[in-house]
């Protein structure tokens, strides 16, 4: 009898255990099967409408529209200077002053002399009409006081030439005398820069062509102004292909009223040649592209589903959606990485 009660313990001992472990694996098993149903966490954005554009995009180095060296158009020596390097000047005004009384002086000895032959140009000529005097006589009188007159004029245009002046506006870029040296006739003495506008000059393929058009809008960023954008515009295509590069020369001046910008800056530009109204855009962070094709993950009741689209221009951070979706669907922008077809999702951010 007390052998059979150790028995009938024993049993259920062991039945317990059992059915103790039975519970633990049906545990475990609802716990599995719980996560591998977890909803991805993903972040999502709205498909939009709104302007487009497509662009030609390529580097530069900007240049001046105008340039000048200024020369001195007299000998003399230096007695003052006006102005200084990075100064901005008008047209015709004075840069520097050379030592002008010996021009003076020879100006003034110029006059004297036109007056005394004009006198006797006077005399002769009344001589003349009176018959006293031939008419040879009277040319010649005649013929030297119109060569002293030029001779005059010519001393007071030296004279003149002694106070130098900016044949053209922009800012003085170099300055290459100082006080008391001595120039010579024709030597450069300031170099004048006009910055504005800039010009950036391109060398585009020639399958470009028929996209670039004067007039059209451009768009200038520069390594040495970080997150600022200058507009300009297409100033001028040249119709004529270099047969050694197979490029077309387009030139795009940059207007820039801060004067922030500098000759020899180098930059990346993009033209506009076309937009794209009312275009339906997307973030370019959501498409996928494999095997020559595009798609994206669209979400739908808390499901994404990949669907493929064939996309348009890319603006910036945008790209334009031509097929696929429509104004209002939802698409992720990050964690397609982590999704398959149909998966549960949960939206941490919009």
């Amino acid at each position: 009898m007390k052998n059979l009660k150790s028995l009938l313990l024993l049993l259920s001992v062991c039945s317990l255990a059992l059915f103790n472990n039975c519970t633990s694996e049906t545990q475990s098993k609802n716990t599995g099967d719980k996560d591998s149903t977890a909803a991805i966490p993903v972040e999502i954005s709205g498909v939009t409408r709104g302007s487009i554009s497509a662009y030609y995009s390529t580097t530069t180095t900007l240049e001046a529209e105008e340039e000048a060296m200024v020369v001195a158009k007299v000998r003399g020596i230096v007695e003052s200077l006006q102005v200084e390097e990075g100064d901005y000047v008008q047209k015709g005004q004075v840069l520097a002053k050379l030592e002008d009384e010996q021009l003076k002086i020879e100006a003034q000895r110029a006059k004297a002399t036109m007056d005394r032959l004009y006198n006797d140009y006077q005399r002769n000529q009344e001589l003349y009409e009176k018959q006293l005097i031939s008419a040879e006589q009277f040319e010649n009188a005649k013929f030297e006081y119109a060569s002293q007159q030029a001779a005059y004029e010519l001393a007071q245009l030296n004279l003149e030439y002694s106070t130098i002046k900016a044949p053209i506006s922009g800012v003085i870029s170099q300055r290459m005398i100082k006080v008391g040296n001595m120039v010579n006739t024709d030597e450069e003495v300031f170099k004048i820069t006009d910055f504005n506008p800039l010009l950036a000059i391109l060398h585009v393929p020639e399958h470009e062509m028929s996209k670039l058009n004067k007039n059209q809008v451009a768009y200038l960023q520069v390594d040495a102004i970080q997150g600022q954008s200058f507009q300009g515009k297409v100033l001028r295509i040249s119709p004529v292909v270099n047969p050694e590069t197979g490029t077309f020369k387009v030139t795009v001046a940059v207007n820039d009223n801060t004067k922030q910008l500098k000759p020899g800056m180098f930059g990346r530009i993009r033209i506009v040649y076309d937009t794209h109204d009312n275009a339906l855009m997307i973030p370019k962070n959501a498409v996928i592209s494999e095997d020559g094709y595009n798609s994206v993950y669209e979400i739908k009741d808390k499901l994404a589903y990949r669907k493929n689209i064939e996309t348009g221009y890319i603006n910036g951070n945008n790209i334009e959606v031509i097929s696929g979706l429509n104004e209002g669907d939802q698409v992720v922008t990050i964690g397609q990485s982590s999704l398959q077809d149909s998966a549960l999702v949960e939206v941490v951010s919009y």
